[in-house]
Formats: structure tokens, sequence, C-alpha cells
């Protein structure tokens, strides 16, 4: 079974052969090259042949399993669409598959590596002010616009700052597998504390900082995909949190300074924080029910290091938030035992280094399966000793002697629903201290590189 012919998937040959269909009917050219994205979402990049010149473009295909907030990617489309006749720097669109559901757009050219296009600083400060001068021209298009299209356009401060966490919460109370006490105490803290003066409202990309650079200049941005209108200071968030992993080029105080300038208005940065704990958790409960509970075909290993790193984020934004020290890893780390699988998990690892994938999708999946084999070997090596901790800090906190650990999880989740304002600070130290045990135990594996690079954001 080749990677498009997962059971349910349907990105099959038969549903490629319909988008191959639709693109070559749309452009009147035909395919010459057709490349699959090696990533965790089908995707393709296809050369087409129109009279003698090839046109690149970009075949984005929707999320495969149940973690999509808007699962009908023509909103994107339409997004998109609306973004590239407001003058922002996006592809443009040629057209739309429906089944399977796929757009078509032009291939943007460059990186995502901003220091591996460009060979100075100068180079790189002018691609900081396209940045942020594409995101002031996003954050100033007419609302109207969007309406049209069917985006919710919120009116109170409390609708513009939360509408974000109203779109998410239908999938993570439907998908929810386990208790969730730390997203349980974050979601009630946003929603006590929303910034009550902030009433302009704005389109924002909502995952912001994805963007292309080719020979020292940004030729747009790219991903969608959770657009809505919101605060416009959410993109000055999430483009300070993908700063960790996916580097702007320029130290985001010069980065916010750009967008000043071409706003004319100051930054909050104490709102940036909020946003930034609020986008941590919104990400964390995207994917909290495919972690607790792994659904078939979803990208296993990619969720799982992004849900590590997300709630350490929720932790750095917290601790400035609440004024809270960010907690230190045990005073008495956890020293991996001998475990109870190690043959087995050894023999695992080796078979799946003897499979040979013929395409670099295959690859891709391998190395993914190979990062879960380490995971799993070091949860062997240190789970226990992690949990037993956990369940003794649970039980002092909350003066019951639980029988096991997933009696005291639960018993914290329901703690956390009802527990007062006031015991807030006591209860963020409790829940972070858990949380910074798993960091310290799982870091150290591949999947744990993106909580290593997870630093506080100094956005002045």
């Amino acid at each position: 079974m080749s990677s498009n012919e997962v059971a349910g998937n349907p990105y099959d040959e038969t549903g490629l052969d319909r988008i191959k269909a639709l693109v070559e009917k749309t452009t009147g050219g035909k395919i010459v090259r057709l490349e699959q994205q090696a990533r965790w979402r089908p995707a393709w990049f296809a050369d087409v042949e129109m009279d003698g010149t090839i046109l690149p473009l970009h075949l984005r295909g929707n999320r495969v399993g149940d973690v999509a907030i808007f699962p009908d990617l023509k909103r994107e489309a339409d997004i998109i669409d609306v973004l590239h006749r407001g003058g922002v720097p996006v592809p443009r669109i040629h057209g739309y598959c429906a089944d399977p559901p796929c757009i078509i757009m032009d291939s943007l050219p460059g990186t995502r590596d901003v220091h591996a296009a460009t060979t100075s600083d100068d180079q790189r400060r002018e691609i900081g002010r396209a940045l942020m001068n594409g995101l002031a021209v996003m954050h100033q298009l007419p609302l109207d616009s969007f309406a049209a299209i069917g985006i919710e356009i919120p009116d109170t401060p409390e609708e513009i700052a939360l509408v974000g966490l109203r779109a998410y919460m239908p999938l993570y109370q439907r998908t929810k597998s386990k208790p969730e006490p730390l997203l349980e105490f974050v979601i009630r803290w946003l929603e006590r504390n929303y910034p009550g003066h902030r009433t302009r409202a704005s389109f924002v990309q909502f995952d912001c900082g994805q963007f292309l650079v080719e020979d020292g200049r940004m030729t747009g941005f790219y991903d969608f995909e959770f657009g809505l209108v919101s605060d416009p200071h959410v993109d000055l968030a999430t483009l300070a949190m993908r700063d960790s992993v996916e580097p702007m080029g320029r130290p985001l105080p010069e980065l916010f300074r750009y967008y000043e300038e071409a706003t004319g208005e100051p930054v909050d940065h104490d709102i940036v924080q909020y946003y930034i704990a609020l986008f941590s958790t919104l990400g964390t409960m995207q994917f909290a029910g495919t972690v607790g509970k792994p659904a078939p075909g979803d990208p296993h290993a990619v969720y799982l290091s992004w849900d590590m790193s997300l709630r350490k984020c929720i932790l750095l934004a917290l601790s400035k938030l609440l004024h809270a020290p960010f907690p230190d890893h045990d005073a008495v780390p956890i020293t991996p035992s001998a475990g109870k699988s190690g043959t087995a998990i050894a023999a695992l690892d080796d078979t799946i280094r003897q499979v040979r994938g013929a395409a670099p999708i295959d690859t891709h999946t391998l190395e993914q399966a190979l990062e879960l084999a380490e995971w799993i070997e070091r949860d062997d090596r240190c789970g226990d000793e992690l949990r037993a901790r956990d369940h003794a800090d649970i039980s002092a906190y909350l003066k019951v002697d639980f029988a096991d650990i997933d009696d005291a999880v639960l018993a914290l989740e329901r703690h956390v629903q009802q527990a007062p304002a006031e015991e807030e600070l006591a209860l963020f130290t409790l829940l972070a201290r858990l949380e910074r045990r798993r960091q310290a135990v799982f870091e150290p594996v591949k999947l744990g590189i993106h909580s290593r690079n997870v630093i506080p954001i100094e956005t002045r």
C-alpha cells in the first residue's frame, strides 16, 4: 500500500486523478511534473505547461483526521482570494476541487529559512519590513469583504478577544479523550481576563509568521487555514511564538517597531502576552483528543511534539501574566531505569530501520516512526517514576490519597473547573510543576526539540 492508499484516505490515486483533471481543465495546460510535498498533510507541487511556458502551482489538500477547526477547505481558498484582491502578498487562486478538497493556487517561490535565502543583515531588515508592512495591509482591509464570504465579525471586546476560543471549543469538547487540568485551568483564566479595552477587530492570519523568502526578498504569505477576525495583536503573538522554531530573521523588538511604523499605532506588549497564552492553549486544545487517543492516519509524532512545545508556551506566557516564577525542573531529576520493554523496543527500532521507502513522503513517515520508538523507550525507562511523582503531588495538593494517577488527574481537573479565582496562583504552581516534570523527561528525545527551543518571548 503506497502513501496515497491509506484506508479511508480521500487523496488516493483516484482522488488525485480528479484533482489533476481539474487542474488541467482550469488552466488549459498539461501537468508535466507532480511531486508530493513531504509533510504531514496532503499537498503537491505541480508544473503545468501552457503554450510553451511553465506555470508552477501548489495543490493544497485538507487535513486528514478529526483536528480541523474549520473543516471546509473552500473557506481558506475564499480567504486567500480576498487577500489577493486586497493587495496582500499571497498566492493567486486558480480553482478549487471539492472532491477531494484541494486548493489550486500559485506556488510561491522560496524557502521559509530566512538565513538560507539572505546574505546580509540589510536584506533581513528589508524582509522584516516587508513582513510587517504586509501584515499591516492585511489588518487594515475592510471587514465587509470577509463577511461576504461567511467569516464571523465579532463586535464586543469579549467577542473580539475570545472568537478563537469559541471557534476551537466545539472540537475540543467533542474529541477530548482524557482529563486536561492544565487546559481547563487556562481556558477559565483567559475567559476571566480578556482585554476589555481592545475594541478594534481586523482580519488576522491567526497562525502568523508563515512566509517565504527567495534571493533576499519576501515572496509572500502562506497558510490561512485558521484565519478569522479578531484583535490584530493575535498575529503579533503567533508570529512571536513561531520565531522560536522558524526564526523571522530579525529580533522581535525590531519587527514590532516596523509594525508600529506601518500602522501608526503602538504595540501593547502585555496584550501580546495574553494572546500568546490564548493561541498556545488553542493549539493544544486542537490536538488534545488525538494525542490522548491516537486516531488512525494522523501524523502522531508531529502532534505529540507540538503538544509538548505548546504547553511550554502556555507556562511561559502565564508565568509573565500571573507574575509567577517559571518553575525549574525537579531538584532531584528522574534517573532512567532499565525499563520493562527494552528488548521489544530495540527490536521495533531495528525493524523500522530495515524498511526502505521509495518516495520522500515514505522516508518522512519512517523518520516519525523512529522518533515515536525513541519516545516509547524514554517512557519505558522514566514513565513509572514520572507518574508516581505526579500522583504524590496531586494527592498532597488535594489532600486525598488517590488509588492511582488516573484518578488523581481526573480529580484535579474537576477541582480546577470549580476552583475560585483566588486559588489560581497556587493551582498554576502545581500544574506548571507537573508539566515541567514531563518536559524534563521527554525534551532530550528528538520529538522534544521544539519544546527545547521554546524560550521566554521578549517583544521589547
